[in-house]
């Protein structure tokens, strides 16, 4: 997402956004909590073992879940940086190390694609910032208003998003699939789907997100208190071209790659449910949009029978597309589920994933304690 970490935006939105529904169970198995007091539980892994591993994002911790409800920290990141995007393959876990650029400055970036063994060493495989700056995957891409909104409308819009521009240097790794020695990656700050080798390290980009145009209510001229955005009445009924925010990937059985977005602006209703689902050919990067209308899609798990879960961080539930990519189903309804990931007939997910969160970049996390969860679900 650029001009702002995913992390640092989804965490204000959750300050402006009331919280969702406690959790309810709309299955006939009720969920059973396996861990609790989680910081910012935004991404989690289980293996052939059914061992739970899941990042703390606000707290730079990988953890490994245990039996009683413990957890073992695996890897403590450096100070203000952020861990995410965990995923295990054959003994060997993959995350994520990352840091906004802050303030705009690019050399200031770092994002490193990482492993760990099952004895605890750590490699760096791929140095993701390095390749953001050397390449900027959607640099040529132009978001915002088109020429046909003055630059005498444009003098009261907001400051974030701009009002008119080319894709930044950003980068923000966040969602990590891999397959025959590839790992495919959900970079939130390029909006691109990245492709790295895991013996050289080498990278390149398999796809581009495209930007997705909206047309700006009359309803979002309102004052933020009257649930508006504050923008300037001429840009009522205009197009708007916003970022889509990759957060999630995961291989479908067709081995196509299954990507969740966010809509890259205002995380609030105020604009309406503009998350979606692409697919993408791993093989050609042909990218197609399967599914959208979903409010802050983050997570996305597919099961054995290709049914797909995707945890709807604002809309408070967890949605299963059964057969069909436009009526999708509450499958459970819980408070700020960010992960979501299916192994042998359970749905682990993790909740409250925004509590304790900073109120922005660099700030620290309230007083108040972190109450993130890890849950899992029978499916029959």
């Amino acid at each position: 997402m650029k001009m702002k970490p995913v992390v640092a935006c989804l965490a204000a939105a959750a300050i402006v956004i009331p919280a969702g529904p406690a959790m309810a169970d709309t299955n006939e198995h009720p969920p059973r909590t396996l861990a609790e007091g989680l910081g910012g539980p935004l991404s989690l892994a289980v293996d052939a073992e059914e061992s739970v591993l899941v990042t703390q994002n606000f707290a730079g911790l990988l953890s490994r879940v245990n039996d009683d409800g413990t957890t073992t920290q695996l890897h403590q990141g450096k100070e203000g940086w952020d861990v995410g995007g965990v995923e295990v393959r054959h003994g060997i876990t993959y995350f994520f190390e990352s840091v906004g650029a802050g303030l705009g400055d690019p050399e200031a970036l770092g994002g490193y694609l990482k492993s760990i063994d099952e004895d605890g060493d750590v490699r760096t495989i791929a140095d993701l910032a390095r390749y953001e700056r050397k390449h900027n995957p959607d640099g040529d891409q132009h978001y915002g208003f088109e020429a046909d909104v003055s630059d005498e409308c444009l003098a009261n819009w907001p400051e974030f998003p701009p009002a008119r521009y080319k894709g930044g240097v950003d980068s923000h790794p966040y969602g990590i699939a891999v397959r025959s020695g590839n790992a495919y990656v959900a970079d939130a700050g390029a909006n691109a789907i990245l492709e790295v080798d895991l013996e050289s390290g080498h990278i390149s980009t398999l796809a581009v997100l495209p930007p997705r145009p909206t047309v700006i209510p009359e309803s979002a001229t309102r004052p933020e208190e009257e649930g508006g955005l504050g923008v300037p009445a001429c840009v009522a009924g205009k197009e708007y071209a916003f970022e889509f925010v990759p957060t999630d990937v995961e291989i479908g059985p067709d081995g196509w790659l299954y990507v969740t977005s966010l809509p890259g602006g205002p995380e609030s209703p105020a604009l309406g449910e503009r998350g979606a689902i692409f697919k993408v050919n791993r093989w050609t990067g042909e990218t197609k949009l399967w599914a959208d209308d979903i409010l802050s899609p983050t997570g996305l798990a597919i099961g054995d029978d290709g049914d797909v879960y995707v945890a709807s961080l604002f809309g408070g539930n967890i949605l299963k597309f059964n057969g069909s990519r436009d009526n999708p189903s509450e499958f459970l309804a819980v408070n700020q589920p960010a992960a979501v990931e299916f192994q042998d007939g359970h749905l682990y997910a993790t909740v409250d994933a925004l509590s304790g969160a900073p109120a922005g970049p660099g700030a620290p996390p309230p007083a108040e304690p972190f109450l993130g969860k890890v849950i899992r679900v029978h499916i029959d």
